[in-house]
């Protein structure tokens, strides 16, 4: 457990160092004034954990204070850490009821995407699970390259199309094959696509309801990546992919360069979804399944 909890340390040192290192200072041994609400707000802002968000965890930081007494700025801290926990749902245990369970792992260009596929891969195969990963990515060809390449090294096959090709077709193709092969789970790399790019949201669309053709009830998760070194941009493009499919999860990429872990917080309060994992690192055991209490602490270690 305990190397566990290094390890997010380790990962969080950015978000710990630069958004919430401050708040230690901040509440030192002085007196709780209006003075100490107003920089803990801004410091709250400055960890990007959103507006509504940051407002939130004050006014019930405030309610804790006159509840509980507090009169020194440093008492605040204590609440703090359980407010900031209280706010992140813990995620449900990944179980793959069907077979082959059918994942559909969307996001936007850069976000690491495939590079998180093959992680997973890595992950569920070490596991004892048979996996197949789909490349349906046909709009950018060292996308397909790098899941073959993944593939190979992992022992993990891989369907593919030619480039350019009919991306639900290929998404067709790999959960028939994985109906054939036996396999346990079916992983679909899709072309990273900008929200705000109308056609490539409904192509989206088109893929998810195609691999439901192919087996009913498929895909049985839509897993979306999104890279936390972009704050709260990302929160913009998980509404956006929530409204295109049926996202049932997050998968908060590049954590351990990213400064703005503050909007885990973000995301799970304005859209209820769970974080899965996160990337601590470049080696796949570095993507690991998201663990609350280890976040909070890491993101508040710099203060201990």
């Amino acid at each position: 457990m305990n190397n566990l909890f290094s390890r997010w340390r380790e990962g969080l040192s950015r978000t710990s160092k630069a958004a919430f290192g401050q708040i230690a200072s901040m509440l030192g041994t002085s007196e709780l004034k209006s003075e100490t609400w107003e920089n803990l707000e801004a410091l709250l802002l400055q960890a990007d954990l959103g507006l509504e968000t940051a407002t939130s965890v004050l006014d019930s930081l405030k309610a804790a204070a006159h509840a509980e007494g507090f009169t020194r700025a440093n008492e605040l801290y204590a609440a703090l850490r359980r407010e900031l926990r209280s706010r992140l749902l813990n995620p449900p245990e990944v179980s793959f009821t069907a077979k082959p369970t059918v994942i559909l792992v969307v996001g936007v260009n850069g976000s690491g995407k495939t590079t998180t596929i093959a992680k997973l891969a890595a992950r569920f195969h070490s596991e004892g699970k048979k996996v197949l990963l789909g490349a349906a990515d046909t709009f950018r060809a060292a996308a397909v390259d790098q899941l073959q390449v993944w593939g190979s090294r992992l022992g993990v096959e891989v369907v593919a199309g030619a480039f350019e090709s009919d991306p639900g077709a290929v998404a067709f193709n790999s959960v028939q094959a994985g109906i054939a092969r036996g396999a346990d789970i079916v992983m679909i790399d899709t072309a990273g696509r900008l929200q705000t790019r109308f056609n490539l949201m409904e192509e989206l669309k088109k893929v998810n309801r195609v691999a439901g053709k192919a087996l009913p009830g498929a895909p049985h998760e839509a897993w979306l990546v999104l890279d936390a070194t972009i704050g709260q941009n990302a929160l913009r493009q998980a509404r956006s992919f929530k409204e295109a499919v049926n996202v049932t999860g997050v998968i908060l990429s590049k954590l351990d360069s990213s400064a703005r872990g503050g909007m885990a917080f973000a995301i799970q309060r304005e859209l209820g979804l769970p974080i899965l994992f996160a990337g601590l690192g470049e080696k796949p055991e570095d993507l690991q399944p998201f663990n609350p209490d280890a976040f909070v602490n890491g993101i508040l270690s710099n203060q201990e």
